[in-house]
């Protein structure tokens, strides 16, 4: 099991990205200031570090530094609000490995950690998602059933990714909300059910099934 330590003083984004990656399967630990960061990146045998940069005591770029000047050599992945191409320059010339800028998707956050996780030698990333005669092209972004290829929005290939991912298992609409529209979302909103439906005009009614007081499943 991996081990992901997670750098983040909102303590909303960190809950958030913390229940995505347990979720996933990673062992998460969070800290919220550069001096915890720099203490457990150094002595808590992590795999990977999510870094953000406006941290209370020692900002992100002071920790990344630190980092790298004791050789340091986990991936950091860069997770921020800041945005300007200066600070993505700072960013990567300091030593991180990829750069994220907040509003952001769990699931882009989620491939770039498999990503830097990756052995070499492991087999090439799957680019086509099936469930039986349903497949999702992950280059092309668009989606194909017998005898049709159907184009998506980005929420919808989104949302279909998700599925596809997971097919079999019932997703919650929590859990959809969380993966496809961020942290930022209303757990009130009744989107998941709009795009659904929308969903299900594209690729057949009987493909994603609603799972009553639970959810929606793909698939049997």
């Amino acid at each position: 099991m991996s081990k992901v330590l997670i750098v983040e003083d909102e303590s909303r984004i960190a809950a958030f990205v913390e229940k995505g990656l347990r979720s996933n399967g990673f062992a998460t630990t969070v800290v919220g200031d550069g001096e915890s960061a720099l203490h457990y990146a150094i002595t808590g045998d992590f795999d990977l570090v999510v870094l953000d940069l406006g941290l209370p005591g020692k900002d992100g770029f002071a920790v990344l530094r630190a980092l790298r000047d004791q050789r340091a050599s986990m991936p950091v992945i860069i997770l921020t609000a800041r945005d300007t191409v200066h600070d993505t320059v700072a960013g990567l010339e300091g030593g991180a490995d990829d750069y994220m800028t907040k509003p952001f998707r769990f699931e882009e956050l989620l491939a770039r950690i498999r990503l830097r996780l990756r052995p070499a030698e492991r087999t090439p990333e799957v680019t086509v998602l099936r469930d039986g005669e349903l497949s999702l092209d992950l280059r092309t972004r668009r989606a194909r059933i017998p005898d049709s290829t159907v184009d998506l929005t980005a929420r919808e290939f989104a949302m279909l990714e998700l599925f596809l991912r997971h097919s079999g298992q019932v997703l919650s609409r929590e859990q959809i909300l969380s993966h496809v529209w961020g942290y930022d979302f209303d757990p009130g909103s009744n989107v998941v059910d709009v795009y659904v439906r929308a969903l299900r005009r594209k690729i057949g009614t009987e493909r994603i099934r609603t799972v009553r007081g639970m959810g929606y499943r793909l698939g049997a």
